[in-house]
């Protein structure tokens, strides 16, 4: 049995407003095995198309290699654009060696609650994936449930939107310390902080077939026979990236 650990802690600033929140980079980055055009950092693996995405939207020339050249021009992106990395899975078992989200067993989740909690300043996150088994929402909602709480629709258009509050969370982890009494657990109030959740549509190869299916792409696949899945997606993400 393989354990998967994430290799990288989560990049967040005091000033961060938006979180892009996965599961775990294939196994080489935990192991150190990368290939030539991998970089070692966040999303550094050349077959997940992030990178490539948001290169392609602020034009950015992003080196794709080994370099802590190209680590370092990743982290000035996040900053300047105040956005952060936290993906949920920590750390998970495996029988095979691959990628896959379904493929991970005896998963330990990081607390992403618990960064919100301490980054005020967070109001959105980014899924790399949708709501599909071992998926990053999938996991954020059985993850919020520890702290009652629940995703509301506001969009079921592709991709999904959702929301919640936050402070609910904040309140009942404070009535857990015990350096709170009961009377101040019952009046305490904290202010309401909703969170935007966006299910943006994998950038992982294997999500191409899914996105085949999506009434706005065959759309726009009909308008224009050149339109590919990376340019779907590149119009996906412009809008939050």
């Amino acid at each position: 049995m393989f354990l998967h650990k994430h290799p990288y802690k989560p990049f967040i600033q005091s000033d961060t407003e938006k979180l892009i929140v996965g599961t775990l980079p294939p196994p080489r980055f935990s192991t150190g095995d990368l290939l030539e055009k991998d970089v070692d950092f966040c999303y550094g693996s050349y077959y997940n198309s992030l990178w490539l995405f948001i290169d392609k939207i602020h034009n950015l020339n992003l080196r794709y290699d080994n370099s802590q050249e190209a680590i370092d021009e990743r982290k000035q992106f996040l900053i300047q654009h105040k956005i952060g990395v936290c993906d949920i899975v920590d750390s998970c078992e495996r029988e095979k060696i691959d990628a896959s989200d379904l493929g991970m067993q005896n998963i330990q989740l990081r607390d992403v609650v618990g960064y919100l909690l301490k980054y005020p300043s967070i109001h959105t996150i980014l899924f790399t994936g949708g709501n599909s088994k071992n998926g990053p929402e999938y996991f954020f909602r059985k993850h919020i449930k520890e702290d009652n709480l629940k995703l509301e629709v506001v969009s079921n258009i592709v991709p999904r939107i959702h929301q919640f509050d936050v402070s609910s969370a904040k309140r009942l982890r404070d009535a857990k310390l015990d350096s709170v009494s009961h009377h101040e657990q019952l009046s305490h109030r904290a202010e309401s902080r909703c969170i935007k959740t966006v299910s943006l549509t994998s950038a992982s190869g294997a999500a191409n077939r899914a996105i085949g299916s999506i009434p706005l792409y065959r759309k726009l696949k009909r308008e224009n026979p050149t339109f590919t899945t990376f340019d779907f997606r590149v119009l996906q993400y412009k809008k939050f990236f």
